[in-house]
């Protein structure tokens, strides 16, 4: 097992900043991809952006292209989302998720069924 632990989050102005940290603890030597989500009031969660442990390869999403990167640091065992040019409807609890599944396609890591472990997320609001 895995337990994760976001961090990071806050209220920040339109067009700011902010990055999100997702800490892993418990079987860490294992491989995972390691996705974030993002839930919005009435909303269905969706995946933001996701990253394998091991190879660093992503997963990338459309509503956030060329604004969020995720990253990850194999020694702190923490996995990063960058979070640039914020806009209102980013506004969300973000959730970070692992699925030991490693060949998955892209719309398996998309679907928040397919991830094993959770965080209990972080409140990012972005105001106007």
């Amino acid at each position: 097992q895995v337990q994760l632990v976001e961090s990071g989050g806050g209220l920040v102005q339109a067009g700011g900043s902010l990055r999100l940290s997702c800490a892993a603890s418990g079987r860490t030597s294992a491989n995972y991809v390691v996705g974030w989500f993002r839930q919005a009031p009435g909303k269905q969660r969706e995946l933001v952006l996701a990253i394998q442990w091991n190879s660093g390869r992503t997963y990338d999403t459309d509503s956030v292209k060329g604004r969020f990167t995720i990253s990850r640091d194999n020694a702190e065992n923490t996995v990063y989302l960058e979070m640039n040019s914020l806009k209102p409807e980013d506004t969300a609890v973000y959730y970070c998720a692992a699925t030991p599944i490693l060949f998955g396609s892209d719309q398996f890591y998309r679907n928040p069924s397919s991830y094993d472990y959770w965080g209990q997320g972080t409140q990012v609001t972005v105001s106007s």
